[in-house]
Parts: C-alpha cells; structure tokens; sequence
C-alpha cells in the first residue's frame, strides 16, 4: 500500500469512528450531564496517553517545546468543538448531527487556501457542492424543517472543527511533533478545563451504570484517543483540504450506524445523498491530489544587467566559520 492510499485509509478509519460517536454520546448525554461527560471523556483520554508515554521504551518521553506550543492551543480548539458538538448531539438527532458537521469538508478549503500553491481549482469546490447538495438528501430523508437548536449548534461545530484541521496542518507541518506528546497534551488539556465544573457531579459519574461506562470508554479511547492520534499524523502527511475531503465521509458512517443500531430506516433520498457523499469525496480527493502534484510558480524573471543577489549566510554559519551545506535544514513535510 502506498503512503497517500495509506494516510487515506487511517483518515477513512477515523471517519467511521466519529460518525459511530454521535449515538454514543447521544446515549452518554441521556444518563449523564454533557460536561460531566466531556470530563469523563478527556480524563479517561490523558490517563490512556500518558501510560504509553511511560510504557514507551524508545525515544524521549519528555515534551518539546514545539509540541507544547502547538498542544496548547489545539487542545482549546478540540475542547471547544467537543463542547458545541456535544450539546447539538442532545438536541438533535445523531444522524442529523453527523450530516451538519460535514460541512466541514466546504468550510476548510475556505480556511486552508490551498496552502503554498495557490487557491484550489474551481473543480475542487464542485465536489464539495456535490457533497453539500449529498448533505441536503441525507436530511431530506426525515422530511425537511427549519433549523433547530440543535442544527445551528452543530453547524458551529463544523465552523470550529475546520479552524481546528487547519491549525494542525499549520501548527505541525514542518516540525519535529509526534502524534502521541501532542494529543497528550490536548487531553491535558481538556481535562484541566473541564475539572472545575465536573467536580460537583463526582458521584453520580461513579454510581453510573457499566452501559453507560462502557460508552465513556469508546468515546475516550476510540473517538479521541486513536482519532486525535490518526488525524494528527495523517494531516502531518497530507494537506488540511485533502484531509477534510476524507472525514467528510463522515455523516454516511453516522447513517449506517443510526440503521444498524439505532433503529433507523434507509429511505430512497438518504441513499442517493449517501452515494453522493461518497463520489464527491473521492472526485475531491483526485482534484486535491493532482493540484498538489503539479510544480508552484515560477520565480518573476530577472531583468536584464541586474546582479542575482547572493543568499546571507546564517549567522550559526558566519560566527562559526561553515559553509551553509553543513548547517542542518529544518525538518520539512518533503
């Protein structure tokens, strides 16, 4: 498997982990307060990071700088779309909110602009149309109606989640970060945040049921863990757009698994929607491929009798007396 058809599938795994999360939460959120469930989620998250960080037997288990820097501010952002995105769950179906959040996949070309070659073709914000007019026939599958609490709540967790792809690609690509210190450090994050206002509600988490328990640990361990660790990595190895297109794959995932488990019912639009969703994913994806294939632009041309002028050394270079080919380039995505 080549490492584009492999940073793809880890992105398509992540995707029908998160579509499964919406009735899991959903479920969680009906026997427990969402931020009591936020709490139970990030802690249970950081104790599982930080003991492979110890079992870890290569490598330094301390963490840089750069992944400090970086965790930081992605461990807010991931707080604040769990947040949004857990009080949509409660007032809106899971479905629902599965197929609202993948308008992501619209929101993060907007942000991203294309990165350092330019703006996405017109072609690439085609297939996203092709998946937003997927989205309106997955909806239309229980009948259309005017936004909700819920919906809107959920379109502002797309808007955050987009902002948050972004900074991963933008926080981490070109640096010497490793996946598991960096959603280490997010769930630390997210879990000093959620402890003050979870305190309070202490006992009725312990005296919970193990149902309830057991979709915690999903929640936790699958859905943010292994999908904060994937997603980290795949975007250091792909672009934010790229990544989008495939997480978009999401809301099919959410609809398989409100008819497997939750007892929903496939209607004929729901399934075109979700054979829509699908072909303008993989026609996005070739778009994004082939866009990020083709050499940047060239360098203005130098007018006639000028003098190219001569690159500075780096003052590491100049104080030290070495030529610049011995001083280390910084670690690029290549």
């Amino acid at each position: 498997m080549s490492d584009t058809r492999r940073t793809d599938a880890v992105l398509l795994l992540v995707a029908i982990v998160w579509g499964s999360s919406y009735l899991s939460a959903q479920t969680a959120t009906a026997a427990l307060p969402v931020l009591l469930v936020l709490f139970a989620r990030y802690a249970l998250s950081a104790l599982a990071c930080l003991g492979v960080v110890a079992g870890r037997r290569r490598g330094s288990r301390r963490w840089t700088r750069d992944e400090l820097r970086a965790g930081v501010p992605l461990g807010l952002t991931q707080a604040a779309v769990l947040v949004v995105e857990t009080y949509g769950v409660t007032h809106t179906s899971a479905a629902n909110a599965g197929l609202i959040i993948s308008l992501t996949i619209v929101l993060t070309p907007l942000l991203d602009r294309g990165g350092r070659r330019g703006a996405l073709p017109p072609s690439f914000f085609a297939a996203t149309g092709v998946c937003v007019v997927a989205v309106g026939l997955l909806m239309s599958g229980s009948g259309f109606h005017a936004p909700r609490l819920g919906d809107l709540l959920m379109l502002g967790a797309a808007l955050i989640r987009a902002v948050h792809v972004v900074l991963v690609g933008r926080l981490t690509t070109g640096r010497a970060i490793r996946p598991l210190q960096l959603t280490t450090v997010q769930t630390l994050v997210g879990t000093a945040l959620f402890l003050p206002v979870a305190a309070p509600g202490m006992p009725t988490l312990v005296r919970t049921d193990p149902a309830t328990w057991a979709q915690l640990v999903y929640l936790a361990l699958f859905c943010s863990v292994f999908a904060f660790l994937a997603q980290t990595w795949a975007v250091q190895h792909t672009s934010a757009s790229r990544a989008s297109l495939l997480l978009g794959t999401e809301p099919v995932w959410a609809v398989a698994v409100g008819i497997a488990l939750g007892g929903e019912h496939l209607t004929p639009s729901t399934g075109l929607g979700a054979a829509l969703m699908v072909a303008g994913t993989y026609w996005g994806q070739a778009v994004e491929r082939a866009h990020r294939g083709t050499p940047g632009p060239l360098p203005p041309p130098r007018r006639p009798g000028t003098r190219r002028r001569r690159r500075s050394r780096p003052p590491v270079a100049r104080a030290s007396g070495l030529r610049d080919r011995d001083v280390p380039r910084a670690a690029g995505r290549g």
